[in-house]
């Protein structure tokens, strides 16, 4: 996975002021307990850390490739 589309994965699901916490602070027992950031700045696979995050917030599984984006009714 690429680091724009992680990163987009984490803006979407937590939104613009609470992604920043989360990669902060959020510690990922199954790392160590090291945060995201900690972790991506180590080198670590961003799609490993990606699926640990959702692990670790509870994140229902159907949303872990992103959330489901609904057509408004202009759009069709």
């Amino acid at each position: 996975m690429k680091l724009s589309r992680f990163y987009e994965l984490v803006k979407d699901e937590f939104g613009p002021g609470f992604s920043e916490v989360v990669l902060n602070d959020t510690r990922l027992t199954e790392f160590q307990d090291k945060t995201p950031q900690e972790l991506l700045a180590a080198g670590e696979d961003t799609r490993e850390v990606w699926f640990a995050i959702c692990k670790a917030q509870e994140i229902p599984r159907e949303r872990w490739q992103g959330k489901i984006q609904t057509k408004r009714h202009a759009e069709k």
